[in-house]
């Protein structure tokens, strides 16, 4: 089903508006109206207490929502000893983050009926129903990670260049779903924040501190005590819980903080292993994240009496070193390490998954990723490097070989809907934000070109009657688009003015590109290089350069940046949000980014869903 964007539907009707002539003033529009009402104990919609959400038009313009106005009923559900809502869900629950985007989605529900009456219609003139809860059998977040607005736009420029057109007027394949909004992506503690936080609110519907990974904003980083009490649920476990098949995938480290917040609980997003964390931690009882992962079933049926679950059906990623001894004789065949694990407890936690799987398959290169049987497969744990994943441009260069983020994302939805009650998948473009890091603009884009694929093909197999797919970014980078660059000129090129051939200069009389950043390591000339991270074996070399003779459109090129750091930092304005599916619509305006997780929730109702199962 085909909708239209909100935006556009709304910039429509202000369009027809201004080109009438002057005429008789209308009559005023009706108001929107929310009602919200305590439930007591024993209620019949929340036995355990909660909230009554109400939503409508005020036809008879009393200020007041009466029971005839009523449009949309929902329910904000307190926990109870027997669901998921125990001392988890009620430290989320109880979280003013938490209710705010509640109220939000009732809002945003409203708004929709106002707009385009209470049967709104799609583009191709089907009905568009606002009752969404529980209509995504499955649902996809695609995260790129570090991809602000800019990025967007250069990715998409770059691309269309690529297959011969000016590239202003391209679309990637996410630029084209129905319906966009924007995220604010500040963390509770921090003005521009990092993914840890980031990537907590979107997966648990609570906004968090800097470098905490699905824990609220009461833990004190770094403490492991702290971590008891404050730990959050998210909509992979209730989607696992509920009986979906479940996935991760990621081209950075599995145990990066992006991924771990789907799984992990810490209070350190750094404690990727246990080498990476204090003796104090350890002592404690506090687990590292790639152990969490690898236990993720165990842990999660210990925190719910009588819960039977069967873990994350695929993960595939980076980070082997976190999950192999310090001890050469476990050395993967693709090592690129004298020692390539880093764990100082002697576990070997990719046997411990075998053995926890035994009808599981474990991978870590091309040859293994193609031999996968997506029908007969079970479980899928894929770990294809040491560290991070290749970049897109530089994936060739593997020892091994490696899969690319939209054959993992094909692969991972094929073994997923294996399962009739379908399936929660969360797909992660690392290596944009390391890209970016590294000042590298051409491995930035290049990565966002493939996870764009990567959104393609999802939207190739599956079924948007079905399907919740979102698209967003957990931060954005402080990189610019700038100049008065003629249409066409090559995005990656030196500035061409309109009517010019010759590249424009600065009052220094230098030329200089469309893009560049604010901040990093700056201007590298390294050629055909197409690892960005070889920029870090040279001093930064932040300021100006002359580029009259450089090849700017190379991919081992780093932009200039105006401020000399040892890293590009991120960036602390919204970015974008874009849906199709069941519930997409609710996407739309400005939203406070843990507003994800509750569309993600009320389309494929997962709460709700994973209560029955208890």
């Amino acid at each position: 089903m085909k909708l239209t964007k909100l935006s556009l539907v709304i910039g429509t009707a202000l369009l027809a508006i201004a080109g009438c002539d002057d005429g008789d003033d209308g009559d005023n529009g009706l108001t929107s109206l929310i009602a919200q009402t305590q439930l007591e104990v024993g209620d019949t919609n929340c036995p355990n207490g909660g909230t009554q959400v109400q939503s409508g038009l005020d036809n008879n313009t009393n200020g007041t929502l009466d029971a005839d106005e009523v449009l949309d009923t929902s329910y904000v559900c307190s926990a109870g000893n027997t669901s998921v809502a125990t001392a988890e869900l009620l430290t989320t629950l109880n979280n003013p983050w938490f209710g705010a985007a509640q109220n939000k989605i009732a809002e945003a529900k409203s708004v929709w009926q106002q707009v385009i009456g209470t049967q709104p219609r799609s583009a191709n003139g089907g009905v568009v129903t606002t009752k969404v809860a529980g209509k995504a059998k499955n649902v996809i977040l695609f995260v790129g990670d570090g991809m602000g607005i800019s990025t967007v736009t250069a990715a998409r420029i770059l691309e269309g260049q690529m297959q011969g057109g000016n590239g202003e007027e391209h679309m990637l394949s996410f630029d084209m779903m129905p319906f966009a909004g924007l995220a604010k992506t500040y963390n509770v503690d921090a003005q521009t924040p990092d993914s840890a936080g980031t990537m907590t609110a979107m997966m648990s519907g609570v906004k968090t501190d800097v470098g905490v990974i699905g824990v609220d904003e009461d833990i004190e980083r770094g403490d492991c005590a702290t971590v008891a009490g404050n730990e959050l649920v998210t909509a992979l476990e209730l989607a696992e819980i509920a009986g979906k098949s479940t996935g991760l995938i990621s081209t950075a480290r599995i145990t990066h903080a992006t991924p771990a917040a789907t799984y992990a609980k810490s209070a350190d997003r750094n404690w990727e292993d246990v080498s990476d964390m204090p003796e104090a931690a350890v002592v404690a009882g506090c687990e590292d994240i790639a152990a969490q992962l690898v236990n993720f079933e165990s842990l999660l049926e210990s925190r719910y009496a009588g819960l039977d679950v069967d873990g994350l059906e695929v993960v595939m990623g980076g980070g082997r070193r976190h999950f192999l001894p310090k001890d050469a004789m476990y050395n993967s065949p693709d090592a690129v390490s004298s020692v390539e694990g880093d764990r100082t407890d002697g576990r070997d936690l990719t046997a411990e998954w075998q053995a926890n799987h035994m009808d599981g398959v474990y991978i870590y290169d091309q040859s293994g990723f193609d031999a996968v049987d997506t029908e007969t497969t079970a479980h899928l744990f894929g770990l294809f490097n040491e560290s991070h994943m290749q970049y897109e441009a530089d994936r060739a260069n593997d020892v091994a070989g490696e899969p690319s983020l939209s054959e993992m994302t094909s692969k991972a939805i094929q073994v997923l809907d294996n399962n009739e009650d379908g399936f929660f998948l969360m797909v992660e473009s690392g290596r944009i934000d390391h890209a970016h890091h590294a000042g590298s603009a051409y491995n930035a884009l290049t990565d966002t070109i493939e996870f764009a694929k990567a959104v393609e093909a999802a939207l190739a197999l599956t079924n948007d009657e079905e399907t919740l797919i979102i698209v967003t970014a957990d931060h954005s980078h402080v990189f610019t688009i700038a100049g008065y660059p003629k249409r066409g000129n090559p995005i990656l090129g030196k500035v061409v003015g309109i009517g010019s051939d010759e590249p424009t200069t600065a009052s220094d009389g230098m030329p200089y590109t469309t893009l560049g950043y604010t901040n990093g390591r700056g201007f590298r000339n390294l050629g055909a290089e197409t690892n960005a991270d070889a920029t870090y074996g040279l001093d930064p070399a932040a300021g100006r350069q002359d580029l009259g003779d450089v090849d700017t459109t190379s991919p081992g090129f780093h932009q200039e940046a105006l401020v000399p750091m040892s890293s590009e930092t991120h960036a602390g304005e919204d970015v974008g949000i874009y849906a199709q599916g069941p519930g997409a619509f609710l996407v739309n305006g400005t939203n406070e980014q843990n507003m994800i997780f509750h569309i993600m929730n009320l389309s494929g109702n997962l709460a709700e869903q994973a209560n029955a199962k208890l």
